[in-house]
């Protein structure tokens, strides 16, 4: 364990956050400037934790393993997936460090929960990790963590991930989902404004409106929501939320981000836990 557990008082909120595209806060002149509303998000985030996290686990929808593996390298290295940027872009670093000890400590969690599990000390940040967390903590001091999905994706599963996950949430430890409420290349422009509006109003009800094991039994069977599948023609960006949840046991839902991004494309992220005074970034979202 990496600290003594916190007083249920400080027990720290989880997040899923839609994590927009490529080294996006990296980026200059316009391109850069679509994301204004998602980067006040993010850098909303620290304030509405009950305290500094000690550390931060990220569940990356960028990061795919037969069996559950976490990065476990103290100085952790750069991973450049994506493709068709500037050069500048694949040489930007975010230098935080790693944190064995946390990394020990999940992979202690699981396997008490019956998972199989391995550490990685050669696994470094994808931009599912980096690009939301460079406006979150730009001083790149707080230590990160990485827990990759499993490849079958199964929803059931990762809820029940998540589950075995929360108590790091009593132990100073902020638990992110990074992936997209909507992740469909192939359809990313104004013919994806119809798909993405239909999911993200059926993701919407779900997080916010329903009971606790009502939206774990919403999540299992998010095949059947309107347009699911061409919101998520692969679910590995969505996958991450299903871990938020399980770790969000029946803490209730804020949506504290909510666009329609390039004018088109419905795009949102939302807090378990923690409330709050809302922030600027969650009045927005709730005006939306």
């Amino acid at each position: 364990m990496i600290t003594d557990a916190a007083p249920p008082t400080t027990r720290m909120p989880v997040y899923f956050l839609s994590h927009g595209g490529g080294p996006w806060p990296y980026m200059q002149g316009k391109m850069r400037e679509r994301f204004a509303l998602l980067e006040q998000s993010l850098r909303d985030i620290p304030a509405q934790l009950p305290a500094p996290p000690k550390a931060v686990l990220v569940v990356s929808g960028h990061w795919e393993e037969p069996v559950l593996t976490v990065s476990s390298s103290p100085r952790p290295g750069m991973i450049y997936d994506y493709y068709g940027f500037p050069d500048y872009l694949y040489h930007i670093s975010y230098p935080a460090p790693g944190s064995p000890a946390l990394a020990e400590r999940v992979q202690q969690l699981l396997r008490d929960g019956g998972w199989p599990v391995r550490g990685d000390p050669e696994r470094g940040f994808d931009h599912g990790t980096f690009s939301m967390l460079a406006p979150m903590y730009p001083q790149a001091d707080v230590p990160v963590v990485q827990l990759s999905l499993m490849t079958d994706l199964d929803p059931a599963r990762h809820i029940a991930v998540g589950q075995a996950l929360a108590p790091l949430r009593d132990e100073g430890v902020l638990i992110l989902g990074s992936g997209l409420s909507y992740h469909n290349l192939r359809n990313w422009g104004p013919g994806a404004a119809a798909p993405s509006a239909a999911f993200d109003g059926w993701l919407r009800r779900v997080l916010l409106d329903a009971s606790p094991q009502a939206r774990r039994d919403a999540l299992t069977q998010w095949q059947r929501a309107p347009s699911a599948r061409e919101a998520h023609p692969r679910e590995d960006h969505l996958i991450p939320l299903m871990v938020v949840v399980g770790a969000a046991g029946d803490d209730p839902a804020t949506r504290i981000y909510s666009e329609a991004f390039m004018g088109a494309i419905a795009a949102s992220s939302y807090r378990f836990g923690a409330d709050r005074t809302p922030s600027r970034s969650d009045l927005l979202a709730a005006a939306a």
